[in-house]
């Protein structure tokens, strides 16, 4: 049997100390302080095949609230428990993926964060195209296993893309090792640039997409920030470290006392346009003048 100390279950990715730093901030301002009056219970949200039985030992531990990370999460965390609360954080929109009934009304014992990832493909895309007003061809790589996240993703860049005369190729990539195979494909097919959709696979292993983007001189566009402070070109999303303050105000709520279904779905609104200069200045590319000036941050 546990101590009466507050646990939270936490299925996160374990390499992004920024995201993990906001949870606590957001925990903070609710009254809750890691090593005073609660503890943490950790496992990889990224390791996806695992997540039935990382969720299963949660539940068997009694944690008070389980934090899911990404979709994938949040799903294995719905199929364990009806009882235990659990605070999500998805780029998808949590009623059509089936996570909840309504965003007013999550009912059951599911909430969190939406942070629009999907719904901001074509902004993305625009972008990608203004910044490389010549391209015609672009790669689109995603993550099957994402489910209906990378089923929404592939639909709305392609209806973008329709428009703007774009042609694209979908990469998948479910592994290291397939994400090594799509790049040797864009290196062998010269795409004029790439769309990399949001998925738990890519943020964990964004240092090998980054690095793999930049050794074949492919200028790419990212979902979050994460990527160009690695070395990527640029992104455009929602704040994901804004989102994940958010989860942390939520599941402190929910240990005061407030049931999930309660609280209704937050859809993240901070929205941030991040471009890494050295990397264009690298790739050989001008970034318009207004574009610097309508970006969030600028990396030198």
């Amino acid at each position: 049997m546990r101590s009466s100390t507050t646990v939270v279950g936490l299925l996160v990715s374990l390499d992004a100390p920024d995201l993990l730093q906001a949870f606590r901030q957001g925990l903070k301002e609710t009254g809750y302080l890691e090593h005073e009056n609660i503890a943490f219970e950790f496992r990889a949200a990224n390791q996806i095949d695992r997540l039935p039985e990382f969720t299963a030992d949660l539940v068997h531990r009694k944690v008070d609230v389980i934090v899911a990370g990404n979709t994938s999460a949040a799903f294995a965390a719905k199929a364990a428990t009806t009882t235990i609360p659990v605070v999500f954080n998805t780029p998808g929109d949590p009623v059509t993926l089936g996570l909840v009934t309504s965003l007013s009304h999550p009912g059951g014992n599911l909430t969190g964060i939406n942070w629009l990832a999907g719904e901001l493909s074509a902004k993305r895309l625009g972008l990608l195209h203004e910044l490389i007003p010549g391209a015609a061809r672009i790669a689109l790589l995603v993550e099957p296993n994402n489910g209906a996240i990378t089923e929404a993703i592939v639909r709305d860049v392609e209806a973008a893309a329709r428009p703007m005369g774009l042609q694209i190729r979908v990469l998948n990539a479910n592994t290291s090792g397939e994400i090594d195979a799509a790049f040797a494909t864009i290196a062998r097919e010269r795409p004029d640039a790439l769309f990399v959709g949001t998925s738990p696979l890519f943020n964990s292993r964004r240092i090998q997409v980054v690095h793999l983007a930049s050794y074949h001189r492919v200028p790419a566009i990212y979902s979050g920030r994460l990527y160009p402070e690695a070395g990527g070109l640029m992104s455009y999303g929602a704040s994901v470290t804004d989102a994940f303050r958010e989860v942390g105000v939520y599941t402190g709520r929910i240990l005061k006392g407030t049931r999930p279904a309660d609280l209704p779905v937050l859809q993240s609104t901070k929205l941030e346009l991040v471009i890494n200069h050295q990397s264009a200045r690298i790739l050989g590319l001008s970034v318009p003048d207004k574009m610097l000036v309508a970006a969030d941050e600028v990396i030198e």
